[in-house]
């Protein structure tokens, strides 16, 4: 029995050391000081990632105020430059030709229900002089002799 005492605390005294050495050894501080540093740049990266984000957004919505409070000023210019100077030939306005070129007239057939034309006619590209070769199985041929 007193051997049982003897192995139990050599087995508690190896766990207590065991966890001691590591708790108290400087590679293990220097592990934690390392990790600590790592999750605060990971964090700080994160955070400026969504600033970053944020600062497009917001960038975003003001050129897109810009643009319409520009097209607005044009307009308005465009309005009372023909109400101030009624015998101004249009030609010469820059206003109303700056706007007749922004906005086109819509043709009818530009229409939103009409499919796409997104093919090309005929061959382009390198391969326009090669001819395709038809390459066919047995199957197709038995198939084609049965027919």
């Amino acid at each position: 029995m007193p051997w049982m005492y003897a192995v139990i605390g050599l087995a508690i005294g190896l766990v207590v050391g065991f966890a001691i050495s590591r708790f108290m050894t400087p590679e293990y501080n220097k592990q934690k000081v390392v990790q600590k540093e790592l999750e605060t740049a990971k964090f700080e990266l994160e955070q400026q990632r969504q600033e970053l984000a944020d600062h497009f957004s917001q960038t975003a919505e003001m050129l897109d105020v810009l643009g319409k409070d520009y097209t607005k000023l044009y307009q308005h210019m465009a309005k009372t430059s023909s109400e101030l100077l009624p015998n101004m030939p249009e030609q010469d306005n820059p206003f109303v030709k700056k706007i007749a070129q922004q906005n086109p007239p819509k043709n009818e057939s530009d229409d939103a229900n009409s499919q796409p034309k997104d093919y090309a006619q005929g061959a382009t590209g390198l391969l326009e002089d090669e001819k395709k070769e038809i390459i066919e199985t047995p199957l197709v041929e038995e198939q084609r002799k049965s027919a």
